[in-house]
């Protein structure tokens, strides 16, 4: 009898669990129409439009069917294999408030609609576009910018090596920056940028205009004593940047009561990688800076944690060379974002957090690296 009652209720439940995948069939993608106008625009407006929108850096709109529907079923591919949206966190590693995937039912959803022959729909269907700001800016017009004293010339081969500029800000008065975003003058030939700060109390100022090595360097003698980076000033700026540009990166975006300073009479630091593609070109990068419009509680800094390359030796053949690096939290934080970073030999990336009395716990971990579209979490 028991073993009846065991049968009778594994029974029962895969007789309801047919019956629910019969009534979901009946309602749901399989027979239902799935369209465009009603069911896939939703997802894509929410999801994907961001980049994927005239003047992002995205390879096509898809805010309008007429430019989606020659992409259905390549959608339909890089949306099941989960390359679509671009996100390479662990999920059973913490939870991450730009996370862009599509849960279950909006992948079913996508599928259904291309399996059915991906279906235009009412017009009346159709929610309204998103809208975006006609300035070029993400956060609308800002309230300072500054670009590249001068337009850069970028030859058309060869390997150009990092340059760098110094703008200078002008600030009367501490500023605290809550957004900051970059605009490459010439996109096709910016592969990223990084804009950091150098405050009066960092020692002599670059003069304005594009800077040599030397000028670079907030302590010369570190060029021959490494020890030296650690007789810095006190006063020095531990904020390592403002805001970078690189495939796939964010904008800086702050909530309320946290931001970045630029102490008065800062001057900004350009880093400016370009690359060739056969086209001499013009560029002149800006960056747009956006101030904190309530009291700020919490300053954000940037830290970089990085190997030294001076003790990044790879032995020859090692197809899985493991590099580890360490920073030492001196006072109460909290951990904003991560922006793991490497080059195109890097493969995987982990952060581990560990407590004083030696526990550990992961972090983010990205199982699957990618040089070529570089997130922040």
């Amino acid at each position: 009898r028991r073993s009846a009652a065991i049968c009778l209720v594994i029974t029962l439940a895969l007789a309801a669990f047919i019956a629910l995948q019969r009534r979901g069939d009946a309602s749901g993608t399989n027979n239902a129409v799935v369209t465009f106008n009603k069911d896939v625009a939703p997802i894509l407006y929410a999801k994907c439009a961001n980049c994927h929108r005239p003047g992002e850096m995205a390879p096509m709109s898809l805010l309008a069917y007429k430019d989606v529907r020659p992409w259905a079923k390549s959608i339909r591919e890089r949306v099941l294999s989960r390359e679509m949206p671009p996100w390479y966190a662990d999920p059973n590693h913490g939870e991450f408030l730009n996370d862009p995937r599509l849960n279950e039912q909006q992948i079913a959803t996508i599928r259904a609609w291309v399996d059915g022959g991906a279906k235009e729909g009412d017009a009346k269907d159709l929610p309204p576009a998103p809208k975006y700001n006609d300035v070029g800016w993400k956060f609308g017009q800002p309230d300072a910018v500054f670009s590249l004293t001068e337009e850069a010339s970028v030859p058309a081969d060869g390997t150009v090596p990092y340059r760098y500029w110094a703008v200078p800000t002008n600030f009367t008065e501490d500023k605290y920056v809550q957004f900051a975003e970059i605009k490459r003058g010439e996109p096709s030939v910016v592969h990223h940028v990084i804009v950091t700060v150098r405050d009066p109390d960092q020692g002599p100022l670059p003069a304005a205009g594009e800077i040599t090595a030397g000028q670079r360097r907030v302590n010369p003698e570190a060029a021959r004593d490494p020890q030296a980076q650690n007789n810095r000033p006190r006063s020095s700026n531990p904020d390592r940047m403002l805001v970078g540009w690189a495939p796939g990166m964010s904008p800086l975006t702050l909530k309320p009561g946290q931001a970045k300073l630029v102490k008065k009479g800062s001057m900004l630091v350009f880093q400016m990688h370009y690359t060739t593609n056969g086209v001499s070109a013009k560029d002149r990068t800006s960056v747009g800076l956006w101030f904190a419009k309530e009291p700020v509680e919490k300053r954000v800094i940037t830290m970089g944690v990085s190997t030294d390359p001076r003790k990044l030796a790879i032995p020859p053949g090692d197809a899985n060379f493991e590099s580890r690096s360490s920073f030492t939290f001196t006072e109460d934080s909290h951990i904003h974002s991560f922006m793991p970073h490497m080059h195109v030999r890097g493969k995987d990336f982990e952060y581990k957090l560990v407590y004083p009395d030696g526990k550990e716990k992961i972090l983010l971990r990205v199982p699957k690296y990618d040089f070529n579209w570089q997130l922040n979490y």
